[in-house]
């Protein structure tokens, strides 16, 4: 089944691609309502068309799959619209030339979401792995904690989804002003998306902490065991989601005001540095219970370079904005020393 799914998913990455990476440029152009409706387009079109080609044309995963290739290639038309009359720019021909130094710069500032994508990938093959081998010296066994744990991470996705929406919603304001030298403006959107994130974070919280049965009933209802476990996993794992959330926004911050390498370290703080071997050291000493624990751990001490590097960054930031106002009050004090020599 996962190949028969995979092989034929693989053919829409392209259009995947594109839409992704274009729907930026259309949020920086002025128009991100235009941006959501082409993703929700493929998107309502892909849940239309997965039921009908699953019950009835019969045709299983594989015509899920291509009701997802479908739903993307949606999207991926109405993108490519857009470019046809966009508001700020025009397309010519040295607009399809490669500049290295663009492109370059394009990378750095992209390495930091490509860590953060690709970590959850890696964490959840570390996590498997240590579940595969730690889960049979436990009551759990191995498959129920590979069931939750999948599920976990799942809704941690959705809610990280949120986040990051919330932050690059933000990023092109940021970025503006930043270039602009209004650094009251930049710091002003930085505080609403902090606000807005700690809002998600803290009702997120709130949810996994007071109620996960009732997140847990709706992928299905298992054994005792198997609840008893997912409860664990969202009161636990999801635990420090608050700060997670805070660190992708300032993460995306730091990409807004081109700072690549302060975004990567912080990128790879939460997810490699912290996460990773957290969960290889805490499953191998407490097994698949104690491995939970390697989340929470992990978004204090990434919280805490958030602090730490935010905080370096907002005084490099006061420093520039009271440079400009210097400059800017130079002519009038100028003139006025004038003005008063002559009387």
């Amino acid at each position: 089944y996962a190949w028969d799914y995979m092989r034929i998913i693989l053919l829409g990455i392209p259009f995947y691609i594109f839409t992704s990476g274009m729907n930026a440029a259309i949020r920086a152009d002025g128009s991100p309502g235009y941006s959501m409706v082409a993703t929700v387009l493929g998107a309502v079109i892909n849940l239309i068309l997965d039921p009908v080609s699953i019950f009835i044309f019969h045709m299983g995963v594989k015509g899920a799959a291509i009701a997802t290739i479908i739903g993307q290639i949606a999207s991926c038309i109405m993108t490519a619209a857009y470019f046809h009359k966009p508001k700020s720019f025009r397309f010519q021909k040295q607009s399809f030339r490669l500049h290295s130094r663009i492109a370059r710069r394009i990378c750095q500032l992209g390495v930091s979401s490509f860590i953060t994508q690709i970590a959850i990938v890696v964490i959840i093959s570390v996590a498997n792995n240590m579940i595969v081998l730690q889960g049979p010296q436990s009551p759990y066994g191995a498959d129920i904690p590979l069931s939750a744990v999948g599920i976990v991470m799942k809704v941690f996705g959705i809610v990280i989804a949120f986040s990051v929406g919330i932050a690059v919603g933000g990023q092109p304001v940021i970025g503006y002003n930043y270039g602009a030298g209004n650094f009251k403006r930049v710091f002003s959107v930085y505080r609403l998306v902090i606000l807005a994130n700690i809002a998600v974070g803290a009702i997120s919280m709130l949810l996994f902490e007071c109620c996960p049965q009732v997140i847990v009933h709706l992928f299905g209802s298992e054994s005792d065991l198997y609840n008893e476990y997912a409860n664990l996993c969202f009161r636990i794992y999801l635990g420090g989601i608050l700060l997670c959330c805070i660190q992708k926004a300032s993460s995306i911050f730091l990409q807004a005001i081109g700072k690549p390498v302060k975004a990567t370290v912080l990128s790879l703080s939460r997810d490699v540095v912290f996460l990773v071997p957290g969960v290889v050291i805490l499953s191998s000493l407490f097994g698949v219970t104690g491995m939970l624990w390697a989340a929470p751990v992990a978004d204090v001490l990434s919280f805490l370079l958030t602090i730490l590097l935010i905080g370096m960054e907002s005084k490099s930031i006061r420093r520039k904005e009271e440079s400009e106002e210097c400059k800017s009050a130079l002519p009038l004090s100028a003139v006025s020393s004038v003005a008063v020599e002559e009387v």
